[in-house]
């Protein structure tokens, strides 16, 4: 049996390259797969922490189907303004982007 602090090790890993990526990157998409790259580290730290505390309690599963379910309206929308932007101003460069200066 895998003990939870290989979980949380790996977890804790995808967790900061998620982090890098959104404070490095420059391109918007690459932005957004970072975040997706955080909430899957936050799943898999809920489904261990379920897995070794409450195993009887369905709790870690459920906040893991929230968290997808976030993840997915945050990837649609995130996309959809992605999208808009690109059409407006041809770039989907973060630094580019002004959309509040008309």
């Amino acid at each position: 049996m895998v003990p939870l602090w290989m979980y949380l090790l790996v977890g804790a890993g995808l967790f900061c390259i998620g982090v890098y990526g959104v404070l490095a990157r420059r391109n918007a998409v690459a932005i957004l797969m970072s975040i997706e790259l955080m909430l899957t580290a936050v799943n898999i730290n809920l489904v261990a922490f379920w897995r070794y505390v409450t195993p009887q309690n369905m709790s870690g599963q459920a906040f893991t189907a929230f968290v997808f379910v976030v993840a997915a309206a945050e990837a649609a929308v995130g996309l959809a303004i992605i999208i808009s932007i690109y059409r407006n101003r041809r770039s989907v460069i973060v630094e580019e982007v002004n959309v509040l200066r008309g």
